[in-house]
C-alpha cells in the first residue's frame, strides 16, 4: 500500500472527523439534554435493593416521567442531527425540565432536572462558527485601502450581453456608482 491511498483509516482521521461534526452542531447542549432525560424516565421505574428489602420507586406518575424523559432524549438528538431548530428544542427542553420537577420525582431528583437546563440552555445560546476565509468588511466600514478607480477591472459594470440589461446614460456616465444630483 502506498501512502496516497485510503483504504486504513488511522485513529487519528476519525479522531478530527468527529471533531469537525462535534463543532458544527450544538454538541454539548444535545448531550447534557439526553443525559438528562435518562434519570427523570428511570428513576419512576428503579427497584433498589438494600439487603432482604427492595425500594420500589414507582409512583403514579411513572407514565409522565417516561414521556417527558424520552422527548428529552429525542430533543438532544433533533440538536445533534437537525441542529437548524436548536433554538425551539433547547426551548422545549428548559419547558420539560420544568415540568419534571412537579411529575418526575422532583425531576428525578434534581439531576436530571439541572443537566437537561443546561442543555437547553446551552442549545438556545449556541451559534455556528463563522466560516473562515477573507474577512468581509461591516455595512458602514470603509474597505482597507486605496478605493477602485471608474476604470478598475475589479469593479464590475452592466454586462450587454446579458439580456434585461441596458447599458444608458446615467449607467456609463455613472463615476463607479457615484451620481451628481444635478
Amino acid at each position: 500500500m502506498s501512502a496516497e491511498t485510503t483504504g486504513s483509516r488511522d485513529f487519528r482521521y476519525w479522531r478530527l472527523r468527529f471533531r469537525a461534526w462535534r463543532g458544527s452542531r450544538p454538541f454539548w447542549a444535545g448531550l447534557f439534554t439526553m443525559a438528562g432525560g435518562v434519570p427523570i424516565a428511570y428513576f419512576p421505574y428503579a427497584n433498589m435493593h438494600l439487603g432482604n428489602i427492595t425500594l420500589a420507586m414507582s409512583t403514579t406518575a411513572g407514565a409522565g416521567s417516561l414521556i417527558i424523559g424520552v422527548l428529552l432524549v429525542t430533543l438532544g438528538l433533533t440538536m445533534w442531527f437537525h441542529s437548524v431548530v436548536r433554538t425551539f428544542a433547547g426551548v422545549a427542553a428548559i419547558l420539560l425540565a420544568l415540568i419534571s420537577l412537579p411529575v418526575a420525582n422532583i425531576g428525578g431528583f434534581v439531576i436530571g432536572f439541572l443537566l437537561a437546563m443546561l442543555g437547553g440552555a446551552l442549545s438556545v445560546a449556541w451559534v455556528p462558527s463563522k466560516a473562515k476565509g477573507r474577512a468581509v468588511p461591516a455595512a458602514g466600514a470603509a474597505p482597507e485601502g486605496p478605493a477602485p478607480s471608474a476604470g478598475d477591472e475589479t469593479v464590475p459594470g452592466p454586462s450587454e450581453a446579458q439580456p434585461g440589461t441596458a447599458a444608458t446614460g446615467t449607467t456609463v456616465d455613472a463615476n463607479g456608482g457615484r451620481n451628481s444630483a444635478g
